[in-house]
Parts: C-alpha cells; sequence; structure tokens
C-alpha cells in the first residue's frame, strides 16, 4: 500500500477506512460574497463544519474526498482550520469547474500564445500537486472536471485535457461531473481515451442519477468505475431507485466499479438554506449511513459488496500509481 495525500498530510492508503468519494466542506461564490452582504460567517460556519464532520466520523466513515476545485470557490485554508479539529481524512483535489466557459485569464492564455507550447491550466494543476494549493503546502489527492448538458465546448474540451495530461504525468485518479441525460459521461471517456488515460482509474461521477443500466454498463465496460454520488439529490432521481441501481449492478458482480456518496456540502452558499431543506431533505452528510447502507442490505446486497465499494474501491483509486 502507497499513501495518499490529505489535507493535514499524507497517510497510508489502507487507514483511509470507509471512504465517501464525492463531498464538499464549503462551495462558496467567493467574488460576490466580497462585495455584497450575502451573511457569510466565517465563524459561525466553521463551526457548523467541524459539528457536521464529527457526526459524520462517528458513524463509522474514515475519509472524504472534497471534490471543491476554483469555479466553486476553493478555499484550501478554510478547510484546513475544519481538518484539525475533525477525526477523519479530507482528500482535497485540483482542477477547474465549468460548464461552459472558462474566466478570461485562461481563456486568452491557450497554449499556442504561450511559449512553451503548454496549457496554463496544465501548470497550474502541476503546480497545487508539486507545490502545494495557494501557499498551504496541502497536496491535492485527485483531480476534477466537469461536463453537462452543454457538452464539449472549446474550454470544457480544453480542461478535459490538461487533467487527462495531468494524470498522465502525476498518476493522480480522475474524478468528474457529468450530465446523465446527455450521457456526458462517453464523451469524456472518448477524450480521455484520446490522451491516452487508463480508464480504471477515473471515476464517471453523478452515475447514480440515472436508471439506465445500458448507459452505466457501457461505462464500466470501458473500464471506469461509477460515481453513484448523489444520494439525497431526490429531484434528480428518487431515492427507491439510486438504491435499485446499485442492487441490480451489485446482483450483476458490478460493486468493484462503484463508489458512493452524496455530492453535500458543510455550507453551500448556491441556495437558501432553508428552502433547500424543505426541496432535499435527504441532502445530507449522514444519508448513505443511516439510510441507504440498510436499504442495500434488504435488498440482498452482502456486507462483502457493501465493504469493497465503500472500501475497497476507494482505497483502489486514491492509492493511485505513478504517472505513466
Amino acid at each position: 500500500m502507497g499513501q495518499v495525500q490529505t489535507v493535514r498530510g499524507p497517510v497510508d492508503a489502507d487507514a483511509l477506512g470507509m471512504v465517501l468519494m464525492h463531498e464538499h466542506v464549503f462551495v462558496r461564490s467567493p467574488e460576490v460574497a466580497a462585495n455584497w452582504p450575502t451573511g457569510w460567517d466565517r465563524g459561525a460556519r466553521l463551526a457548523q463544519a467541524v459539528e457536521r464532520l464529527c457526526e459524520l466520523a462517528e458513524t463509522g466513515i474514515g475519509t472524504i474526498v472534497d471534490l471543491t476545485v476554483p469555479g466553486l470557490g476553493r478555499d484550501v485554508e478554510l478547510v484546513q482550520e475544519v481538518a484539525v479539529q475533525v477525526p477523519l481524512n479530507i482528500v482535497v483535489a485540483t482542477g477547474y469547474y465549468t460548464y461552459e466557459v472558462l474566466p478570461h485569464y485562461f481563456d486568452l492564455r491557450t497554449a499556442n500564445m504561450r511559449p512553451s507550447g503548454t496549457d496554463i491550466l496544465e501548470d497550474f494543476f502541476l503546480h497545487d500537486i508539486e507545490e502545494g494549493i495557494a501557499g498551504t503546502g496541502v497536496r491535492p489527492g485527485i483531480l476534477k472536471c466537469a461536463t453537462d448538458e452543454p457538452g464539449l465546448t472549446p474550454a470544457v474540451e480544453r480542461i478535459l485535457r490538461a487533467v487527462a495530461r495531468v494524470h498522465r504525468r502525476s498518476g493522480l485518479p480522475i474524478s468528474t461531473h457529468t450530465h446523465v441525460g446527455t450521457r456526458r459521461g462517453l464523451d469524456q471517456q472518448r477524450i480521455f481515451t484520446e490522451e491516452g488515460v487508463d480508464l480504471s482509474r477515473v471515476v464517471i461521477g453523478h452515475s447514480g442519477d440515472s436508471t439506465d443500466l445500458d448507459y452505466l454498463n457501457a461505462l464500466i465496460d470501458a473500464g471506469s468505475v461509477l460515481g453513484m454520488d448523489r444520494f439525497g439529490v431526490d429531484v434528480y432521481c428518487p431515492p427507491a431507485d439510486r438504491v435499485a441501481t446499485v442492487a441490480k449492478l451489485c446482483a450483476a458482480g458490478k460493486a468493484q466499479h462503484m463508489v458512493m456518496s452524496h455530492d453535500a456540502s458543510c455550507h453551500i452558499d448556491w441556495f437558501d438554506e432553508e428552502l433547500l431543506k424543505g426541496a432535499v431533505p435527504n441532502w445530507h452528510f449522514l444519508h448513505i449511513s443511516r439510510d441507504v447502507l440498510p436499504a442495500l442490505r434488504e435488498q440482498g446486497v452482502p456486507e462483502e459488496q457493501i465493504h469493497t465499494m465503500m472500501v475497497e474501491v476507494p482505497r483502489r483509486i486514491l492509492d493511485h500509481g505513478p504517472g505513466y
């Protein structure tokens, strides 16, 4: 076993325990908060995050993967303050999150305009990996990118290719955001394959929003791991359907191709908090431990397969090999 980078430093891969592979500590709009009275209270939100993650650790979860990258308001110093107060590991990410365009800073610095001939995105992702994020010394343990309904816009394709190349150089695994209605996971696999990526090192995120077994099996057959990672976001797929889909894939012997999570956060400023609770009451860190795992057991999923999805597959992904 190797080691995995976390906010508090590297840990042995076999010490990760049960892992939630797609979560967030804080999802923020910092430019908005810096200019208007959004009500952001740093101290209160830190205390809330510590409370929620300590409560999560009590359910037996040992590690969360925080896939908050630039575009989602990444603030690793803030996460550091939380990490030293909670009894679980937090793995953070590098990459960029957008559905359509990049900020002008990147948009106007294309590879053919730079003496090195490399994409500045690659340089920035590598800087996080090799030097640490934003002067904190914290190194990412995973790469993140997104492809939503707008598809492979020039900016989105550029990010995917930059992530793929940095993956090839560093060995860090890749985790994605997708839109299942347009089968964007297949688009991502095509780009990654063109860049020479071993698709077994890629988690195709939000696959659990789909009950289309043909689509899900196509992603698996190409080699990737399915991110069944929006448990609690019932507006995209009812909880019973999410559970049934995982159970069907387990019955078909596909547990080694799935990980589970919520895509939840300690705080997200995209929505009014009270309205959010009413719309998606199950969208919180405890839903899998309290509700989903018992429901899977009721559907006949054995403990061995639950252990595979919650412990063995995350450990295999995060305990990545070298670049290639």
